[in-house]
C-alpha cells in the first residue's frame, strides 16, 4: 500500500527506490491541509521524480546527513596508505570539519565552498589550498556517487594559481661537496640516491636481497615508512610504476660494496642503511642531525632537501640524451606527463635542436650564384 495510516494517527507514504529499499515519509495527523492528503501528494511527486530520474534518483532527505557523519563513513572505506590516511585525518580535523562538520550535506552551497577557498587562501600557500580543496571535493563527489546528493557543491570553484617553480638540479661539484661533509655511514646512501634516483623511503627500505651486484641491477619493491608509530617495511609504494628495476652504474656498485665492507648488514630485516644504533633511519631525525648540518657545511643553498638528489639523477639522464619514457621508468613516475611537468625545461630547447639539425646537413653548403632562366629560380652551384 503506497499510503497508510499509523497507530498514532499519522499518515505514511512509502515506495521502493531504485536500489530496492523502501523510501518513506510520515505526516502527523494535525498536518496543515490534512496528513493523508500531504502523504498522497508527496508520494505522487516522489514517484514522478523516480520515473524521470530512474537510477539517478536521490532521496532528498539523504542530504540531511551532516558532513562530519559522512566524512567518517567515507574515511572508513577510503583505500589509501597509512601516511595518506594520517594526512586526510589531519586536513579534516584542522580545516574541513571546523568549516562544514555540523552542516547537512545538502545545505552546503557552491558559494560557501568558494568563500572557504578564498579565506583559506589568505593564510595558506596555493598548493596547500588546492590539496585541502581536493579532499573536500572528493568527499562530496563520493556523496553524489552514493546518492546522498544530486550534485556536489564543489563545481566551478576558482582556486588560487599555483606557481610551479622550475627544478634547479644540484651540480656534480655540489653533490661531491655534500658527500664529503657527511659521516661515513651515510655517504653510500646519498651516492645511491644521486646515482639511481630512488625516493628516500625506497632507499631507506633497501635490503641486500634487492641488490644484484652481478647483473648490476637494483629492484625497488618496498619502502621504510613511519606513521605515528614504529618504523616498518611495506611493499605499498607511491604508485604502481614505483615498483621497478633500475640499472646500477659501476660507480654505485663500488659505493655499495664499500659501504657493506665498512658497515656489514646486522639489521634483522636486512636493511643496508641504519643509524649508529643499528636501527632503521627516521627521516625527520636524519634531516635534523645529519642532512641539514651537512648541507650547511657544504655551502649548499638553504632549504636543499634530500629530494634534490633525485632531481640531480634526472638531470644526468636528460643531459646524456635519455628519452622522457626512460626517465619516467627510472624514476618510477606514474606517467610521462608527470616527468615532463617536472623536468621539461631541462631538455634541450626545440628551437636549438631544429637549428642544429639543419646546420648539421646544410652547414657546409655554399651558394655561389643564382641562375635566372625561364624556370623557377634555383641555385647555380652548391
Amino acid at each position: 500500500m503506497a499510503v497508510d495510516q499509523l497507530k498514532s494517527g499519522a499518515w505514511r507514504a512509502r515506495f521502493r527506490g531504485p536500489d530496492g529499499r523502501f523510501i518513506s515519509k510520515s505526516f502527523k495527523k494535525d498536518h496543515p491541509g490534512g496528513a493523508k492528503r500531504a502523504a498522497q501528494r508527496w508520494e505522487r511527486e516522489e514517484r514522478a521524480r523516480l520515473d524521470r530520474d530512474g537510477e539517478a534518483y536521490v532521496d532528498h532527505r539523504a542530504g540531511r546527513l551532516t558532513f562530519r557523519e559522512w566524512s567518517e563513513r567515507w574515511q572508513a572505506g577510503h583505500v589509501c596508505s597509512p601516511a595518506t590516511a594520517q594526512k586526510v585525518a589531519s586536513i579534516l580535523r584542522a580545516h574541513l570539519l571546523p568549516a562544514f562538520g555540523d552542516r547537512p550535506l545538502g545545505a552546503v552551497r557552491r558559494s560557501e565552498v568558494q568563500r572557504f577557498v578564498r579565506d583559506l587562501s589568505e593564510t595558506h600557500a596555493p598548493a596547500t589550498v588546492a590539496l585541502i580543496y581536493g579532499y573536500l571535493s572528493t568527499i562530496f563527489k563520493a556523496a553524489v556517487l552514493d546518492r546522498l546528493l544530486v550534485e556536489s557543491p564543489c563545481r566551478e570553484v576558482r582556486l588560487p594559481t599555483v606557481e610551479t617553480r622550475k627544478v634547479v638540479p644540484l651540480t656534480p661539484e655540489q653533490v661531491e661537496a655534500l658527500v664529503s661533509e657527511l659521516p661515513e655511514r651515510y655517504r653510500g646512501l646519498v651516492l645511491l640516491v644521486a646515482g639511481m634516483g630512488l625516493r628516500q623511503g625506497e632507499a631507506l627500505g633497501l635490503t641486500v636481497e634487492h641488490v644484484d651486484f652481478l647483473r648490476r641491477r637494483l629492484r625497488v619493491e618496498q619502502q621504510l615508512t613511519f606513521v605515528g608509530g614504529p618504523l616498518r617495511l611495506t611493499d605499498r609504494l607511491k604508485t604502481k610504476a614505483s615498483r621497478r628495476e633500475v640499472p646500477m652504474p659501476q660507480s654505485i656498485v663500488d659505493a655499495l660494496a664499500a659501504h657493506l665492507a665498512a658497515f656489514p648488514v646486522m639489521h634483522p630485516d636486512g636493511l643496508l642503511f641504519v643509524n649508529d644504533a643499528g636501527d632503521g633511519i627516521r627521516r625527520t631525525r636524519f634531516a635534523e642531525t645529519v642532512w641539514t648540518p651537512a648541507v650547511k657545511r657544504a655551502g649548499l643553498p638553504q632549504g636543499t632537501g634530500f629530494h634534490g638528489l633525485r632531481h640531480f639523477y634526472a638531470s644526468l639522464l636528460i643531459r646524456h640524451g635519455e628519452s622522457v619514457k626512460v626517465v619516467q621508468e627510472r624514476l618510477g613516475h606514474k606517467s610521462a606527463q608527470e616527468t615532463l611537468d617536472t623536468y621539461s625545461h631541462l631538455w634541450p630547447d626545440s628551437e636549438d635542436r631544429t637549428r642544429a639539425a639543419v646546420d648539421a646537413v646544410l652547414g657546409g653548403f655554399r651558394v655561389t650564384g643564382v641562375s635566372r632562366g625561364t624556370g623557377a629560380d634555383r641555385p647555380q652551384a652548391l
